[in-house]
């Protein structure tokens, strides 16, 4: 066996660019997700939360929720969350201007591997708060982008056919969890419903759902062509695999305008950059089809310098960095395979973990959609006398989720508003929780932590004498309904809503 030749197999010297995106993007989101914590966990989660994680560790094993926190000498306090969000942010902004990457081949290792460990101890212990499913792939895509290695090697072929994999398991899962869960999909008709009734609305969602029912039911196909086919085209020849991973980041880009998904839909981009080769990078800026074997004209040989000045990376491979390649990727397949035949199961499941770890997880999204969108409006008086019908009723504003039928929905991924999240859920029957009875009492009692997480007070910070909840029908307005509004003179919804049904009577929680 030639030794030289099979190391030479193994570098991946055509993906040094995916690997710049797949490492620089990765801590990016990683730094996003810290700062959500430092910003959002104490309120939530923390010594004085809706769902405090200190009783949680208490109540829960090691076994059940590994977490830094457990450590004896290190038990939570919201002062140590903010600690390990510090170091963690630290950490990815190392990676993001290119510390890690500069030096041996196992340096981006440790660092990946920390930041996997310190999102990992925060997220295992975050409840409902964190029962996401881009928690996990996150994390997972963290773990893995560290073992493409530093500047000093190539990328690991091993590495990049193990990411496109893992592509697989989030795409393909994802397509295969709708076609099994929701006839609409079946029929073509679940995006007639999808851009209205999403958890987080974004600025161009209303456009989006008033587009006529043939584009929807394109969108749909298109779903379901690019999640249950192009994942599989990206183990084919170069350029197929480049255009197969394209396609997939186009659907992505069309949901990060259309929606708000925190980082899910960035995290998937970021994994499909696995799928193109810095050839076929080079030919989109003017060099030859990529492996074609066309001739290369002077405007190609200087895109194709541009693009080897962008793509650092060297081509020595050595052997005891192949060995541990391979020794990772092994293990990783092993891991990998309850999520393998989920896939092929008629109980397939969905964002799920197979090991205390969140390594090898299944992953999807939209199993069943819903149809119609009701919002739950938490509002406050400062009149003791007032009544459900009568008296100065003021609603507290969220930062993303609709509320004020005339805003227009903002845009805050891939940032995650994890409280106007569940609120969509609570709206769906999860207000049963015990985080949403806690909240009501906490606005109630003008609790000055859980007001950093909605949007401007309606009473300066005082408590309300008086609390209600009721829920609305929400759907878009018209164009004709802003026309109509506007030849009045009226401000022009975004929304319209109707039906209100009462959720919690007038009550004092000041005492709360």
């Amino acid at each position: 066996m030639d030794i030289a030749a099979v190391l030479s197999f193994l570098a991946a010297e055509d993906y040094t660019i995916a690997r710049e995106v797949l490492q620089r993007g990765v801590a990016t989101l990683f730094f996003i997700a810290f700062l959500s914590a430092w910003n959002q966990f104490p309120a939530l989660l923390g010594e004085r939360g809706l769902t405090p994680a200190p009783r949680f560790i208490a109540l829960t094993t090691s076994d059940q929720a590994p977490s830094l926190f457990r450590w004896k000498h290190f038990t939570y306090t919201d002062r140590r969350l903010r600690i390990v969000c510090g170091v963690g942010m630290l950490a990815a902004v190392t990676v993001v201007i290119g510390l890690p990457q500069a030096g041996p081949a196992w340096t981006t290792i440790p660092v990946f591997g920390l930041m996997w460990w310190l999102y990992f101890s925060i997220s295992s212990i975050g409840q409902r708060f964190y029962g996401f499913g881009w928690e996990s792939l996150l994390l997972e895509s963290g773990f893995l982008v560290g073992f493409l290695g530093s500047h000093e090697v190539a990328p690991s072929l091993l590495m990049i056919v193990f990411l496109r994999w893992f592509v697989v398991r989030v795409e393909f899962g994802a397509g295969m969890i709708k076609m099994r869960g929701d006839s609409s999909w079946r029929d073509l008709s679940a995006m007639d419903y999808h851009h209205q009734t999403q958890p987080m609305p974004g600025p161009f969602s209303r456009r989006a759902h008033l587009m006529p029912g043939w584009v929807h039911r394109s969108e749909t196909l298109g779903s379901h062509v690019v999640q249950l086919i192009a994942p599989w085209l990206l183990f084919l020849p170069q350029p197929i695999a480049s255009f197969a991973a394209v396609a997939i980041i186009i659907t992505q880009l069309a949901l990060v305008v259309t929606g708000n998904y925190a980082w899910l839909n960035w995290a998937t981009i970021l994994l499909a950059f696995a799928g193109i080769s810095d050839s076929f990078l080079a030919w989109i800026v003017g060099g030859p089809w990529p492996g074609w074997g066309w001739p290369v004209s002077s405007g190609a040989e200087a895109a194709d310098a541009s693009a080897s000045t962008a793509a650092v990376g060297s081509s020595d491979f050595p052997l005891w960095w192949a060995i541990l390649i391979a020794v990772f990727v092994v293990w990783q397949c092993v891991l990998n395979a309850p999520a393998l035949r989920n896939l092929f199961s008629p109980g397939q499941l969905m964002n799920a973990s197979f090991n205390r770890w969140g390594l090898g997880n299944a992953y999807g999204a939209f199993g069943s959609m819903t149809e119609s969108r009701d919002e739950i409006i938490i509002e406050g008086t400062l009149d003791p006398e007032a009544t459900m019908t009568e008296g100065d009723w003021r609603p507290y504003v969220f930062k993303g989720k609709p509320g004020d039928v005339h805003r227009r929905s903002p845009s805050v991924a891939p940032y995650h508003l994890r409280l106007d999240w569940l609120m969509w859920f609570a709206a769906l029957g999860d207000y049963r929780q015990s985080w949403f009875s806690r909240l009501i009492e906490r606005i109630g009692s003008g609790d000055a932590q859980i007001r950093t997480q909605l949007g401007p007070d309606p009473f300066d910070g005082q408590a309300p004498a008086l609390i209600r909840v009721r829920i609305f029908a929400y759907r878009y307005a018209t164009g004709t309904e802003r026309r109509q509004a506007r030849e009045e003179g009226q401000p022009r919804p975004w929304w319209v809503r109707s039906n209100p049904r009462t959720m919690v009577e007038p009550t004092d929680l000041r005492d709360g």
